[in-house]
C-alpha cells in the first residue's frame, strides 16, 4: 500500500466526518471507513443537488473524489496484480463520473457511482469472513 496517499484520503475523511477509532483501526477497517466516507459524501451531494444548493453539492463531490483518490492511491499495483489494475480503472472511472455529475447536475450519475461504491464496499465487508474461514478449519474452530 502507498501509505502517504491513504493517509491523505483519511485526512479528507477526518475533515468530513467526526469518526472515532481512525488511529486504532486496522488497514481493512481504514478502507471500509474511506468507502463509507465516499458513500456519505455522494449521498450528501445528491441531497444538496435535489435542494438546489450547488455550492455544497460541489463541495461534497470534491470530497468524494478526494476520498476515492485515497482509495486509488492505497492500491498496491505490484502485489495486487490484475485486481489492483481493475480497481484502479474503476476508481478512475468513478472520479470522472463524479466530475460529470457535478458539471451536469446529474443525479443519475451520482446514483451510478454510489451503486458502484456500495457494491465494492459489500465485497470488502465480506473479505474478513473469507480470510478467517480457513484459519478456523485449520485450528478446528
Amino acid at each position: 500500500m502507498h501509505t502517504p496517499t491513504l493517509n491523505s484520503g483519511l485526512s479528507h475523511y477526518r475533515n468530513v466526518s467526526a469518526t472515532s477509532g481512525v488511529e486504532e483501526a486496522s488497514p481493512h477497517r481504514l478502507i471500509q471507513m474511506l468507502m463509507e466516507g465516499a458513500l456519505d459524501r455522494i449521498a450528501a451531494a445528491r441531497g444538496h443537488l435535489h435542494h438546489g444548493n450547488h455550492a455544497e453539492k460541489g463541495r461534497n463531490i470534491s470530497l468524494a473524489i478526494s476520498i476515492i483518490g485515497g482509495l486509488q492511491g492505497s492500491l498496491d499495483m505490484e502485489a495486487g496484480g490484475e485486481i489492483s489494475r481493475n480497481l484502479d480503472a474503476l476508481y478512475d472511472y468513478m472520479a470522472r463520473r463524479l466530475l460529470e455529475a457535478s458539471a451536469q447536475n446529474d443525479v443519475g450519475i451520482l446514483d451510478e457511482v454510489f451503486s458502484l461504491m456500495l457494491e465494492l464496499k459489500r465485497g470488502w465487508d465480506e473479505l474478513p469472513a473469507h480470510l478467517e474461514t480457513p484459519k478456523k478449519v485449520a485450528t478446528g474452530g
